[in-house]
């Protein structure tokens, strides 16, 4: 068999299958960073392109199909589902739909905020930006489309592996007030496995690979200010470029995605908590310093800085994706089905049973005093701290003033969670939290996707997988189902902890917005699902409520538009400011700065553009070849803003050991903003260095 190929048994069970990724990157200036939600961390730049990641399949009689898209994005927000599924329906017609479409979040810290319907996210993401949701919808649905286009009979083969050194439970004092016979089921306190989809046509050629890993990708902290897509969109970018041979990053047909589960209580720090001003340990329950307190109590990751520790843990991941890939051979079959409903969560009873100890109702949402402390992966500002069960009076104080008191109801029902925000009683200018949520199941086979709207803890995975897995079960048709969680799917409602770990009242818990029973009543909420399933009794479900679509002229805007571009005298946009040198080394950095204008400005035209390429001169031809884009490892874009609308951007290329020698240079590309008629335009311009040679 020649390169490409694997041998696989020869089978007529199939499915059609298409896969297709598309750029979703945004823009990557003077936006808020959308994850740690820290003030003044807005985006200066681009470190890696973010990407939507498609996979469709469908039954080979096309009778049933199912489609999982994993974002490159902090977490799929419920308007950026609405105005996805909104698209979709006038492309394709009642084709994709609410119940067998899943949007899935890689939930990188360093993508672009402004997507979201709801207050508390309006206020941390300076509002809601037009061409940040843009970018993203045009991206997913761009993906889809790729997908739907080159769908083809295909093979399913699912692997499993453990990923070593690449995660740990960043609230161990949470977890060990876990049950201890359930807690001795479990070798370790984060789940260590690799879940791995190979999907191959009928020759045998890889198509894609989807996966699921439980990691926070926090790797890239909260000081970073370039747009990344951090751990996980790393390991996807290493798996694409070794299968896309000779393509630049983002192109290429094999599709890769290492989508998120569940990583609530988990971080790609692995060094653990220390503090940074006395490099002690600070893993205590309180995550807090000697000296210092909270604010000094900090994780980092096995690297130097930042972007190597993104590289470590994308290659970890990405090491054990490969070996499992080549090594699979349990083929997927059987029928495709999926169950959906929207649920009210402030509103569920749940019942007593098996799988639930304690009975109980959600809440209306809240935020605890703990939600402010922030986690070791990034810590919150003033002097909260994790595993507050007491309310601080002075911020009690000030929140009854500016916000109004939590009512006892809702200080009753959250109990032992002290309210900081009682978000669910605050209405203005727009609801605070969301109310309506999805619950959905796709399967695929013999496997399930629960696709879940927020971060569940690694004990409350665990949990939901086993009681979707023995419903899935019951009826005997189906066989060793493996459970997948799929997290940051469909809307967002921060952390999904258990019972137990609730009580604890660290950062998750105090982020577990409906209260102590949020997880049992999920576990209920997908128990009915899979119930449906397996018994076949999907179309007897409840709709249940559908969830508000506030309209855009509502939803307000905290970003100013950027000023129209000055340039210093005598200069024009993509001028040189500092030039490169004449010769570099495999290992040295070139790097070259340049006049330059907004890059907010080049979002719309920039969708599978690039900002910067790095091209080697061809002796024989004449010709300049593109060798490096924005998107790959080696390249950075720095973007360095001056007041009274001038700016430089900054375009570094870190010159891998292995490059090959000769003449290269470093292009810039972008747009600068004039008015005409009072009607802002937007001009492309281009800058170059100066050749430089490149030898050992």
């Amino acid at each position: 068999s020649d390169m490409g190929k694997e041998t696989i048994p020869v089978s007529s069970s199939q499915y059609r299958i298409g896969v297709g990724r598309a750029d979703c990157t945004g823009p990557i200036a003077d936006l808020p960073l959308m994850g740690y939600a820290k003030p003044g961390q807005n985006a200066a730049g681009l470190h890696t392109r973010l990407y939507s990641r498609a996979f469709i399949v469908a039954d080979s009689d096309d009778s049933k199909r199912v489609v999982f898209v994993s974002a490159d994005i902090g977490m799929v927000s419920q308007k950026l589902r609405l105005k996805v599924m909104e698209t979709l329906k006038t492309k394709y017609g009642n084709l994709y739909r609410q119940d067998n479409v899943v949007l899935s979040g890689t939930h990188t810290h360093s993508g672009p905020a402004g997507y979201f319907q709801y207050t508390l996210f309006i206020l941390t993401g300076k509002g809601y930006i037009k061409p940040s949701i843009n970018a993203l919808v045009n991206g997913i649905v761009k993906s889809i489309d790729i997908a739907h286009k080159n769908m083809k009979p295909g093979r399913i083969f699912i692997n499993k592996g453990a990923v070593d050194g690449s995660n740990i439970n960043r609230s161990p004092f949470s977890y060990m007030n876990n049950p201890e016979a359930e807690r001795k089921r479990y070798p370790v306190n984060t789940d260590k496995k690799l879940v791995l989809l190979k999907m191959v046509d009928m020759d045998g050629h890889g198509l894609g690979a989807l996966s699921w890993f439980a990691v926070h990708p926090v790797s890239m902290n909260n000081t970073n200010l370039l747009v990344s897509s951090d751990n996980m969109g790393h390991a996807s970018y290493l798996f694409e470029q070794e299968k896309n041979m000779g393509s630049l990053p983002g192109q290429g047909p094999f599709v890769a995605a290492f989508a998120s589960t569940n990583l609530g209580d988990v971080s790609s720090n692995t060094r653990g908590p220390h503090c940074v001003n006395t490099g002690e340990s600070c893993n205590n329950p309180d995550s807090t310093c000697p000296v210092g307190g909270a604010s000094m109590c900090m994780s980092s990751g096995p690297g130097k800085d930042m972007f190597e520790s993104t590289a470590i843990i994308g290659q970890n991941i990405f090491n054990k994706a490969k070996e499992l890939s080549r090594t699979a051979t349990r083929e997927i079959k059987g029928p495709i089905n999926f169950a959906h409903k929207w649920v009210n969560m402030t509103d569920v009873t749940v019942q007593l049973n098996s799988t639930h100890t304690v009975s109980g109702r959600t809440c209306k949402p809240a935020l605890g005093h703990s939600f402010a402390a922030g986690t070791t992966d990034g810590v919150g500002a003033f002097n909260f701290t994790q595993g507050a069960v007491e309310g601080d009076p002075f911020w009690d104080a000030i929140r009854d003033m500016l916000l109004g008191k939590p009512s006892s109801e809702i200080q009753e029902c959250q109990h032992p969670k002290p309210i900081l925000f009682s978000t669910g009683e605050m209405t203005k200018p727009l609801p605070w939290h969301p109310e309506i949520v999805d619950v959905q199941i796709l399967t695929i086979g013999t496997l399930a996707i629960a696709a879940v709207p927020g971060e569940f803890t690694t004990m409350s995975g665990r949990r939901l997988r086993e009681a979707v897995k023995n419903e899935l079960e019951s009826t005997g048709l189906l066989k060793e189902v493996d459970v997948v969680v799929a997290g940051l799917s469909n809307a967002y409602t921060h952390y999904i902890t258990t019972y137990e770990e609730y009580q604890i009242q660290r950062y998750e818990a105090a982020s577990t917005i409906y209260g102590p029973h949020t997880l049992s009543a999920y576990i209920q909420e997908f128990r009915s699902l899979a119930k449906a399933i397996a018994e076949n009794t999907v179309d007897q479900l409840p709709k249940g409520p559908e969830p508000p679509n506030f309209p855009d002229k509502n939803l307000i805007s905290l970003l100013p538009n950027n000023p129209v571009d000055k340039k210093p005298i005598n200069t024009t946009f993509g001028d040189t400011i500092v030039d490169v040198q004449g010769t570099y080394r495999p290992g040295d950095v070139a790097e070259v700065t340049f006049v330059s204008g907004n890059p907010r400005n080049s979002v719309t035209y920039m969708a599978d553009g690039t900002f910067l390429t790095v091209e080697k001169y061809n002796s024989t031809t004449g010709n300049w070849n593109t060798m490096f884009n924005d998107a790959s490892w080696e390249t950075r874009l720095l973007w360095n803003k001056a007041p009274k609308g001038y700016s430089n951007v900054t375009a570094v290329w870190y010159i891998p050991l292995s490059v090959e020698h000769g003449t290269y240079k470093i292009c810039h590309f972008g747009h600068f903003k004039t008015l005409q008629n009072l009607k802002p335009v937007f001009n492309p311009y281009e800058g170059s260095s100066s050749p430089f040679d490149v030898k050992s």
